[in-house]
């Protein structure tokens, strides 16, 4: 794997786990590749936790989904140019998003058409990936990711992105929340419904953008879609769930590049797995805990009953 192969030219030995807590974290660090790794993962999972909040709430998974793929032609086609990959992903996702966002509430009617160029798009990075004669490594970090490759160039253009993306979605958080929520209403009231539409798939472009270069294209829902959907199931006001959403997709990240660390195998992977048990455990304890509920509700009714009773 190619994050292996980083791992393996830096270091020649296979790293192992000492148990002592503070020699752990010290290796962790030792190496500026682990040391860019964990700054661009933090990033980029800052800003992924938050807007994923309105992913979910807005019902745009698959529109997220489909940016990601879009720019995977635009990656591939920087990469046959001999341009940096997270340009031309750049161009084609916040291009698109703008367009999606123009379909407003038209989108849910339109998924087909979304998919229809989404397939195009791929075959369309499919083709460059043929007409490009170099090594495959980069377009391979542009579907999986190599979050173990990044820069220190590449954590500061990071930075800035997640510092625009944040600040964007700060100052348009009220009426995109309302809209979010009602967007018919939003629009009766005077809300520019279309225009947060477009601003709004114009910050996830720049968001989808900074997290492919952690998970990769084909693995974007772990962390922009996953910790939110995790988190409106425990909360239903907006600020605690995209907070609970920011630090679920932290111990994501730093949790999978904790255990890649020593490991053979691709960050990405653990980020991903992580991810999904962690879902997949907490919808298998919602049933568990309605029925607790029931049960301590009716604990409660029998006991008020019985008061009430013996008042009598």
């Amino acid at each position: 794997m190619v994050e292996q192969s980083i791992f393996t030219t830096i270091t020649n030995t296979s790293p192992q786990v000492s148990w002592n807590l503070f020699d752990d974290i010290a290796a962790l660090f030792h190496y500026d590749f682990m040391v860019h790794a964990f700054e661009a993962g933090t990033i980029v999972a800052i800003v992924a936790g938050a807007i994923g909040y309105f992913v979910v709430l807005r019902s745009s998974a698959f529109a997220a989904h489909a940016l990601s793929h879009i720019g995977f032609a635009g990656a591939t086609g920087a990469v046959v140019l001999a341009v940096n990959p997270i340009f031309g992903l750049l161009v084609f996702t916040v291009g698109s998003g703008i367009a999606i966002g123009a379909l407003g509430n038209r989108l849910r009617g339109r998924d087909v058409t979304i998919g229809i160029v989404l397939a195009w798009t791929l075959g369309l990075g499919v083709l460059f990936i043929s007409l490009y004669s170099g090594y495959a490594n980069e377009a391979y970090a542009i579907l999986f990711g190599l979050i173990l490759g990044i820069s220190a160039n590449d954590v500061i253009f990071t930075l800035v992105a997640g510092i625009v993306t944040i600040a964007a979605l700060i100052a348009i958080y009220r009426p995109l929340l309302f809209a979010s929520v009602d967007e018919e209403l939003a629009g009766a009231k005077g809300v520019p419904v279309t225009a947060l539409s477009i601003g709004f798939m114009a910050i996830l472009a720049v968001a989808v953008t900074e997290a492919v270069q952690v998970v990769g294209v084909l693995l974007i829902f772990a962390l922009i879609v996953t910790p939110a959907a995790i988190a409106v199931r425990f909360t239903s006001r907006p600020f605690v769930a995209i907070a609970t959403g920011v630090v679920l997709a932290l111990a994501f990240t730093w949790a999978g590049l904790t255990i890649a660390y020593y490991s053979p195998h691709p960050v990405s992977f653990f980020i991903t797995s992580i991810a999904f048990a962690t879902y997949v455990v907490v919808r298998l304890a919602e049933p568990i805990g309605r029925r607790l509920r029931r049960k301590s509700a009716t604990a409660a009714s029998i006991q008020d009953q019985q008061g009430h009773t013996s008042d009598a």
